[in-house]
C-alpha cells in the first residue's frame, strides 16, 4: 500500500450547566480558543482566511495543527500525519488542549466539551471530517467508483458509529416540488448506531454545509494539484475509542488503495445508499440488511467481510500497519454478532449501548428519558472526571493505540515525516516575536515583499529549508522556543531529485 497522509477535523459540542453562567456558548468557545493561544501554544491568524474567518478567529498550533471557530463551534484540525498511531495521538492531543483550557479557566463545573455529532434536544448536527491524500490519478470522476466508496462508507458504521438515542428527520428537500418524503415515527427509534446517518441526504455532493453527502466531491487538494487529491469525508461520527478512530481511518485508506489499484468490485455497489445508511443505523435488531444494485439481499456485515477478504488478498504483508488494520478489521467483524459486550471498548456505539442499557435497567428508565439522554452525552464528555468513556480506559476495557506520554508530547510538538514538522518549527519561531505572518496549510509568507514559502508536498518536512529561511529573516534560532529534539534530517533535497 502506498504512503498516505491522514487528518481529522473535530467540531466539538458544548454543554453549559447553570442558567446564571455569564457567557453564551459562542463566547465560551471563543474564550477557550483564546486561552489556548495565550499560553504560547500557537499563533493566531493576523489576516482574513475567508469572509467568516476574520483575524483572530483561529490559528496554527506548535504541533502543526489548527484551532479555530467554525460557525460558532470550536474546531480542531489535526496536523498532517503519515501513520495511524500519530493520527490517534494528535487527535487526542487536540482534545486535551481544549479540555485543559476549560479547567484552567475554572469552568469545569459549568462547561462540558462534548466530542459527538448531535444535540439531542435540537437535533442540530456538527461534524467529524476525515482527510486522505490520494494521487491525482485516483478514479474519482467515474460514477461507479464513487458508488463503490459510498457502499463501504455506508456499511462501515457497524464498527465506527458513535451511537445515539432517538432519531431526527431533517428532510432538507421536503418543500421542493416533486419531492416526497416518507414520514417516519421518530419515537420508534430507541437507539441507533450512527449520529450522522440521519443528517446525510445525498450520495454525492460538492459542498459540506446544509446538503451533506456520503461522498464529498469537492476538489481542494491543499497540496500540489498536479500530483495529489484530498478525499474529504464528512459522513462519519466522532469517536472516543482510539481503536475505533484507527480502524475507521485505516480501513478507509485500504479501500481507497483497492480503488486506486482497480481491485474494488462493482458487486459491492448498493441499490440505494442514503436509505441504506439510515436503515442500517436505525435497525433495532442489528441485522443490518441491505439490497445490492443487482437486486440481491445481503447484510452490511457480509459486505464488509467481502471487502475485507479482497483487501487481504491484495494488501496483506505490505507493512505492519496494513496488517494491523486487516487483523483488527477481521476481529471486530467476527465479534460484532456476539453482541455489544464482545466489542466493548473497541466500538463506540456498542460500548455506549451496553452502558446505557445497564443504567436503564438499574433505574427502570425509558429509552427517551431525559436522564438517560444526559448519560448519552456524558459518554462523549472530554472531562475525565465525569465522562463515561474514560471509565472503560480506567478499567482496562478500552483498547489503547497511543499513550498518555505521547499525547502530552504531541500537544506542543509536530509529527515527523510530514510538512507539519516544518510548520511546527515555523510556529515556534514566531511565538514571542512581533513579526508579521500569513500562514496556510500549503505555505506561509513573512513579508509582503517576499515570495511565499510554498509547502506543496505533504510528505516533505521542509524543516531544514524553513530553518534556513528563518535565519535569513533573523527569526531563528529563538532560544526561548527551542526543544531538545535532534536536528532535523534534510529530506527535501533527496526527495526532489
Amino acid at each position: 500500500m502506498r504512503k498516505r497522509i491522514y487528518g481529522i477535523e473535530t467540531e466539538y459540542g458544548l454543554l453549559v450547566r447553570g442558567s446564571d453562567f455569564r457567557y453564551d456558548p459562542v463566547e465560551i468557545a471563543n474564550r477557550i480558543k483564546n486561552h489556548v493561544f495565550s499560553k504560547g501554544l500557537g499563533v493566531l491568524d493576523l489576516h482574513y482566511r475567508a469572509n467568516d474567518e476574520p483575524p483572530g478567529n483561529g490559528g496554527f498550533l506548535a504541533n502543526g495543527g489548527r484551532l479555530y471557530l467554525d460557525m460558532g463551534h470550536l474546531e480542531y484540525a489535526s496536523p498532517e500525519c503519515s501513520n495511524l498511531v500519530d493520527l490517534v495521538t494528535f487527535d487526542r492531543a487536540g482534545d486535551q488542549l481544549v479540555q485543559e483550557a476549560v479547567e484552567e479557566l475554572g469552568w469545569a463545573e459549568n462547561v462540558s466539551i462534548i466530542k459527538n455529532n448531535v444535540d439531542l434536544e435540537t437535533n442540530a448536527t456538527f461534524g467529524c471530517h476525515e482527510n486522505y491524500l490520494v494521487s491525482r490519478s485516483f478514479p474519482f470522476d467515474e460514477r461507479d467508483n464513487l458508488k463503490l466508496l459510498s457502499a463501504f462508507l455506508v456499511t462501515r458504521q457497524i464498527f465506527c458509529g458513535a451511537g445515539r438515542i432517538g432519531a431526527c428527520n431533517p428532510h432538507p428537500f421536503r418543500d421542493w416540488d416533486g419531492v416526497s418524503m416518507e414520514d417516519e415515527e421518530e419515537a420508534k427509534v430507541d437507539f441507533q448506531i450512527s449520529q450522522r446517518a440521519d443528517h446525510i441526504p445525498n450520495e454525492f455532493y460538492r459542498w459540506v454545509q446544509y446538503n451533506r453527502a456520503i461522498v464529498n466531491t469537492r476538489d481542494e487538494p491543499l497540496s500540489d494539484p498536479s500530483k495529489y487529491r484530498r478525499i474529504h469525508l464528512l459522513v462519519g461520527d466522532s469517536n472516543m475509542s482510539e481503536f475505533a478512530t484507527a480502524l475507521k481511518m485505516g480501513t478507509t485508506a485500504l479501500v481507497l488503495e483497492l480503488m486506486e489499484q482497480g481491485k474494488a468490485k462493482r458487486d459491492w455497489i448498493l441499490a440505494e445508499s442514503v436509505g441504506a445508511m439510515r436503515s442500517i443505523s436505525r435497525d433495532q435488531e442489528f441485522k443490518w440488511e441491505i439490497t445490492m444494485r443487482d437486486g440481491n439481499r445481503t447484510t452490511a456485515l457480509e459486505l464488509q467481510q467481502d471487502i475485507l477478504e479482497t483487501a487481504k488478498s491484495h494488501l496483506a504483508g505490505f507493512n505492519p500497519e496494513t496488517d494491523w488494520i486487516l487483523e483488527n478489521w477481521a476481529s471486530v467483524l467476527e465479534d460484532l454478532p456476539k453482541g455489544p459486550e464482545a466489542v466493548l471498548g473497541r466500538v463506540d456505539w456498542a460500548s455506549k449501548y451496553w452502558m446505557l442499557g445497564e443504567f436503564k435497567r438499574e433505574e427502570n428508565l425509558d429509552w427517551h428519558d431525559s436522564w438517560l439522554k444526559s448519560q448519552d452525552l456524558e459518554y462523549h464528555n472530554l472531562n475525565k472526571a465525569s465522562g463515561l468513556y474514560w471509565g472503560l480506559e480506567e478499567s482496562g476495557d478500552a483498547f489503547r493505540k497511543t499513550s498518555d506520554a505521547a499525547i502530552e508530547f504531541s500537544k506542543t510538538n509536530a509529527p515527523r515525516g510530514t510538512r507539519a514538522d516544518g510548520r511546527g518549527e515555523l510556529i515556534k519561531a514566531l511565538m514571542g516575536t512581533h513579526a508579521g505572518y500569513l500562514i496556510d496549510w500549503i505555505g506561509f509568507r513573512l513579508s509582503k515583499n517576499e515570495e511565499p514559502f510554498l509547502m506543496l508536498d505533504p510528505f516533505i518536512s521542509y524543516k531544514s529549508e524553513i530553518r534556513d529561511y528563518l535565519k535569513s529573516m533573523d527569526l531563528y534560532p529563538n532560544p526561548r522556543n527551542q526543544t531538545d529534539l535532534p536536528p532535523a534530517k534534510d529530506e527535501t533535497a533527496s526527495k526532489r531529485k
